[in-house]
């Protein structure tokens, strides 16, 4: 096995970021640091072209929670692929694995696949003025729902507005798709039901991360939403692409005790394949179904890939192993022992900072205040994290920018080596 730091400089891993220059706009997929080209992974560990060896708690954000190449995730592939790999038309597994996830998640009555998170945060909105017939949105300040134009609004605003005004986090948006989306702040329960209030009978859905990135609702804000939706025929959409079949088996929902009317999943439920899902009340996911609905009621839905039987069978081992007695329980434990490792190694610097988030995903934040919003988040020392995250770097640490995923691939020998990384990220936060 490499040495953490092995890698011979300058060699493979800059021949490929000359190549990708000539061909990707920015050098890269538009994902993550262009610089990092992976050449492979194996459980909880990575290796980039140069053979430089990371113990992975990017895990390709978020869906490879049972680490990479898992045996029998695997086997089954393999034994798909000897049978197809994708038909446009409906599929035995396809439709197994949806039985699994509607008797998981307690608001799946129905679902409908897509390839991507972002089509199913689409297809959800688009489902709400359906059935409302309304066609505003309210989201929240810092809360990612995607790529499409409503998801682009007030995503990462880098200057403050005034709720309910979004700020548009792109080119190329028309001015009306800002004026059709409310923004509010996470966790602030009174001024979502000020503005319900004032806008309720504009409303169409309510999108809400219930744990929105790293920042956990805050005692009865989720109930809230919950209610006042309830009572103005507002459809609350749970997007638990991240969270499905991590904060627990049911998801947030579960985790939480709050049940929206629509949820979409992703990440998990396709094993490491490209898999989503749009799920909810039957009487909302009639809306794709023309016969049920008519002309004027119906939303097409349609995608090449949709219900891939590779992905559905990666999705339907990968939920059977999550399932199986304490895989839960190993997760959260090995996300604690990262959280002590950190508080260990920052505890002594006297630096303002907190741990947000939980034990399956969280990060540090170099702030002092309270942290349950996106201006939390934001108003933390950004340089003092970016220095942070370099120096994980340095000694074999992959991670996003703001999060750190927990995986049940992570070992005991990774634990020392992010225990030995982290110590060392400390020791050297403070140089000058």
């Amino acid at each position: 096995m490499l040495d953490k730091t092995s890698g011979t400089a300058g060699s493979m891993q800059d021949a490929w970021l000359n190549r990708a220059k000539a061909v990707l706009p920015a050098g890269g997929f538009g994902n993550f640091d262009p610089s990092i080209v992976v050449r492979e992974g194996h459980g909880a560990r990575v290796w980039d072209e140069n053979g430089k060896e990371y113990v992975d708690y990017l895990i390709s954000s978020g869906p490879m929670i049972l680490g990479h190449d898992h045996p029998e995730v695997i086997e089954a592939v393999r034994e798909q692929l000897g049978k197809g790999m994708t038909f446009f038309a409906s599929n035995a597994r396809g439709i197994e694995l949806a039985e699994v996830i509607c008797q998981a998640v307690p608001c799946a009555e129905q679902l409908r696949y897509l390839s991507t998170g972002g089509e199913a945060d689409m297809y959800a909105l688009r489902l709400a003025r359906a059935h409302t017939g309304r066609d505003k949105i309210l989201k929240f300040e810092g809360g990612y729902h995607g790529m499409s134009a409503e998801a682009m609004i007030s995503i990462f605003p880098d200057r403050l507005e005034n709720f309910p005004n979004g700020i548009a986090d792109s080119a190329g948006l028309p001015a009306r798709v800002r004026e059709s989306v409310l923004v509010a702040p996470f966790n602030d329960e009174a001024f979502v039901r000020q503005i319900l209030a004032e806008h309720g009978d504009e409303i169409a859905a309510v999108i809400v991360e219930p744990l929105q990135r790293l920042v956990p609702p805050e005692p009865g804000f989720l109930e809230a939403l919950r209610e006042e939706t309830s009572k103005r025929g507002i459809v609350l959409i749970f997007d638990e692409i991240v969270t499905g079949f991590r904060l627990a088996y049911g998801g947030a929902q579960e985790r939480y005790g709050v049940v929206p009317d629509l949820c979409t999943l992703g990440k998990i439920v396709g094993g490491g394949f490209p898999l989503a899902v749009v799920a909810g009340k039957a009487e909302i996911m009639a809306h794709f179904d023309k016969a049920a609905v008519g002309r004027a009621g119906f939303t097409p839905q349609i995608g090449t890939l949709s219900g891939n039987p590779v992905a559905a069978v990666a999705g339907l081992k990968t939920l059977e192993i999550l399932r199986r007695a304490g895989s839960y329980e190993q997760i959260s434990r090995r996300g604690e022992a990262v959280m002590a490792m950190l508080r260990r190694a920052l505890d002594p610097l006297g630096v303002a900072y907190q741990i947000v988030g939980d034990p399956v995903l969280f990060d540090v934040v170099f702030s002092a205040r309270p942290v349950r919003d996106y201006r939390g988040v934001a108003g933390g020392d950004q340089a003092l994290s970016a220095r942070f995250n370099a120096l994980l770097r340095e000694r074999g640490i992959l991670k996003p920018a703001s999060k750190i995923y927990a995986s049940l691939a992570l070992t005991e020998a990774d634990m020392a080596w992010t225990e030995d990384a982290i110590a060392h990220a400390a020791a050297h936060l403070l140089d000058s």
